[in-house]
């Protein structure tokens, strides 16, 4: 039986636990969100990581290789949380949830710091962006498609160009001009991009005016 190491001297860092497999990688990813949402992007270093999941730095190294792909890996298991694709039999509904949604990951600081990571591209590295968003995107067109079958769409509707008009002012917004974001913004974004969607004999919906 292998003796457990001697307990730090005061001043001393704790000696890095032994953990193993899935239990490491939860323990690291948990500790990488805490220490971005305390310490910001710049301060999320692969050191600050390891010390906060109490592993040894050699071991984030060896499993995710940079920093930019162990940040990436915390928030993308986020992101998937925060980011539940909804069916309310509404396609307005569902994009006008999802949406909301996104709006609220990218106002955090988790947020903010993920779309700016995947914004990068690192010539040295393999490019994660597109396959990243490519999937989180594909949910709301999953949606999109959903209303088409309904009839509450155009036959002929692009869904990733919706996708892609819904997405694009938030991602703006977090990353250019600062603007406010939020769930009355994403509702009136939905209805703005669902007006040149509806069939043509159907009317466009009533949007609220700003208050």
């Amino acid at each position: 039986m292998v003796p457990a190491p001697p307990p730090a001297a005061p001043g001393e860092p704790a000696p890095p636990l032994r953990r193993r497999g899935e239990r490491m990688r939860a323990a690291v990813l948990a500790a990488t969100v805490g220490v971005l949402a305390e310490h910001g992007l710049a301060g999320t270093t692969v050191g600050a990581v390891a010390r906060a999941a109490g592993v040894h730095e050699t071991s984030l190294y060896r499993r995710w290789r940079t920093r930019e792909n162990l940040i990436l890996d915390a928030l993308s298991e986020q992101a998937d949380a925060a980011l539940p694709v909804p069916d309310t039999g509404r396609v307005r509904d569902d994009l006008a949830a999802y949406f909301a949604a996104l709006a609220r990951l990218l106002a955090t600081a988790q947020g903010e710091a993920l779309l700016r990571l995947s914004a990068e591209r690192d010539e040295t590295l393999p490019d994660r962006r597109l396959p990243y968003w490519t999937e989180r995107l594909e949910r709301g067109a999953v949606m999109v498609r959903r209303g088409v079958e309904r009839g509450e769409l155009a036959p002929d509707t692009d869904p990733a160009l919706v996708v892609e008009a819904l997405a694009g002012p938030l991602f703006t917004r977090a990353l250019i001009s600062g603007a406010p974001l939020g769930e009355a913004y994403a509702s009136h974004l939905v209805d703005l991009v669902l007006g040149g969607a509806l069939p043509r004999d159907r009317p466009a919906p009533e949007t609220p005016a700003p208050e």
